[in-house]
């Protein structure tokens, strides 16, 4: 990435005196003296791409308008950006799209969310004066994570670019030509059955409701009220520092206390944490990984948490299978061990038991799905909510999030480490995994806790480490485009590592598929900011050293590895053939 220009050009947007480095975008010239000039196709983590012109701008001594997200600040630049013809052009396209867009507001899920309703509302457009030619099309309701509704599409190609740009994917695509122009799949195949891996980031920029996560609120609200049933639920650890966002909390926000009490008076029984599947993710992958070193198991182990990275390994590279760890993962782990172990504990028939997950990730809808996930035809989770479902729940019974009280889980699954805190970061995974590894491998308490060549955003990253004599070399990548990068060497047999972690999502769980819309880079980097600090503020962390987990194996499991640990806690894979032959 090439560096900044410190060059300066000097101009004015609005007679406000305003200077840049060349370079310099007119929309961020703007925003950096606050004026919000309207959008829609821009996103600020997509290259750009100047489809919707909303954003069109005067430039004084220019007979056209320019497109302010594409065009460059030069020195003496006069900019304005609400003239009566550049008003008069954003109506018009607005009311264009208003024209071939299906306007039942009250009940899209993304009401109140959506940009283009923030922007009709902003133009004071109450109705539009062109007569209506959206065409009749349903909503593709075929899979247990996604929903598109191709009538609300303006577009406007940010699910492309997400897929094609982050992913390296490319399920979605423009079809046809013209007015005729259609977001849509290979084929109009459904999502499944291209590559797509369901993760969710094209629901994320998606600026209307044209594509968004599949809602259980309805059914998780039938489940509370069922009297007859035990509600539980468990939270991943990158919900608590995304929730904040939908309340006024700020940016990475730790709002662990308040989430807790909120579940509690939405009516949960028992307010479980993942952070506890973590730890015991930790064991056994950390374990597993341990085995493989030590007798020549297959290497470079691949780890599995991720639901999208486990169904891109499936569908993209079904002949290394064998390189994935088969450790559940802590959703999973979760499910199993509440159907089972606290099922007993609590004396409590497991079909009269209730499991919700609170995930920041669409496709872990999915993951619950899956036949390895459940015992006698019933599953281990049978609800997976997104950190944007939670927040309409919260909003649905009235809670005023931010004057909450703060709780604390319950037990026993709600006892964690500060080491499954951080797999809602990437590289997370990678440093817990090494803090137990180590320790095991050499009997050693570790010298430092933090592993931090493994930490950042860089694409991917990789470290050297010393285990009982041993160099052992590790990667950790996040987006399924950097995967493949390092897929290649996997397949060809010329990978150098020992161990590589995998998260489809930019920045991990922290930057998921089902996160508060809005989310960008720089917000993740403060939610992974805030993950290493909840690391830092706990008295354990390290997952071995979590009493709960301790108990578990000595009440039920044994120890990691063993017979009953991987009847419950591991699970298989399996190739799915290629979605096209071209």
């Amino acid at each position: 990435m090439s560096e900044p220009s410190t060059e300066l050009v000097h101009l004015t947007i609005n007679h406000i005196p305003v200077a840049v480095p060349k370079g310099t975008k007119i929309m961020q010239a703007a925003a950096k003296i606050h004026i919000d000039i309207p959008h829609l196709c821009y996103h600020e983590d997509q290259r750009i791409k100047a489809h919707c012109r909303l954003c069109s701008v005067e430039v004084t001594g220019r007979r056209r308008l320019y497109a302010a997200c594409s065009t460059e600040c030069w020195e003496g630049m006069e900019v304005h950006t609400d003239t009566p013809i550049v008003r008069n052009t954003q109506i018009a396209i607005l009311q264009l799209m208003l024209a071939n867009h299906n306007r039942d507001c009250l009940s899209c899920p993304r009401n109140q969310n959506c940009d283009l309703q923030h922007l009709v509302s902003r133009f004071n457009i109450l109705r539009s004066p062109l007569p209506s030619v959206v065409r009749d099309t349903q909503r593709i309701v075929t899979n247990p994570s996604i929903v598109r509704d191709p009538s609300k599409c303006i577009r406007c190609g940010r699910c492309i670019r997400a897929c094609k740009d982050v992913q390296g994917i490319a399920a979605l695509t423009y079809a046809h030509r013209s007015s005729d122009i259609v977001v849509t799949t290979a084929y109009d195949k459904p999502m499944e059955a291209t590559d797509c891996v369901l993760c969710g980031q094209c629901t994320l920029v998606c600026p209307t409701g044209a594509i968004v996560e599949r809602d259980a609120t309805q059914r998780v609200l039938r489940a509370l009220q069922d009297k007859s049933k035990h509600v539980i639920v468990q939270v991943a650890p990158a919900v608590r520092v995304a929730l904040g966002d939908a309340f006024g909390l700020g940016a990475g926000a730790i709002a662990t206390g308040q989430m807790v009490t909120a579940l509690k008076l939405l009516g949960f029984d028992k307010v479980f944490d993942t952070n506890f599947g973590a730890d015991l993710t930790i064991m056994e992958e950390g374990y597993e990984f341990l085995d493989r070193l030590q007798h020549g198991g297959v290497l470079p182990m691949l780890t599995s948490c991720c639901p999208a990275w486990v169904t891109y390994m499936e569908k993209e590279y079904g002949s290394s299978l064998a390189h994935l760890s088969s450790a559940k993962s802590p959703m999973g782990m979760f499910g199993a061990v509440a159907k089972t172990y606290y099922a007993e504990k609590a004396d409590i028939p497991a079909k009269d038991i209730v499991t919700v997950a609170i995930m920041p990730c669409t496709a872990k809808k999915a993951e619950a799905q899956r036949t390895g996930l459940g015992r006698g035809g019933q599953p281990d989770i049978d609800y997976v909510l997104t950190t944007r479902e939670l927040i309409k729940l919260i909003k649905y019974v009235g809670l005023t999030f931010r004057d909450l009280p703060e709780s604390p889980f319950d037990s026993p699954l709600g006892e964690a480490t500060g080491a499954g805190a951080i797999f809602g970061a990437t590289g997370g995974v990678m440093e817990a995994a090494l803090r137990t590894v180590v320790e095991k491998a050499t009997g050693k308490p570790l010298d430092a806790i933090e592993f931090t060549a493994v930490r950042g955003l860089e694409g991917i990253r990789e470290a050297s480490l010393d285990i009982a004599g041993r160099t052992v070399r590790v990667a950790v990548c996040h987006t399924l485009k950097n995967a493949a990068k390092l897929m290649a060497a996997v397949r060809s047999g010329t990978s150098p590592y020992d161990f590589i972690e995998v998260m489809a999502c930019p920045g991990g769980c922290a930057g998921g598929g089902g996160q508060p819309i809005g989310t960008r880079r720089v917000v993740t980097a403060q939610r992974i900011a805030s993950l290493y600090e909840i690391d830092r503020s706990l008295p354990r962390r390290k997952s071995h050293e979590n009493p709960e987990i301790q108990k578990l194996y000595a009440d039920a499991l044994d120890a990691p590895l063993s017979s009953k640990a991987h009847n419950l806690l591991h699970t298989t894979y399996q190739a799915v053939p290629p979605a096209y032959t071209f």
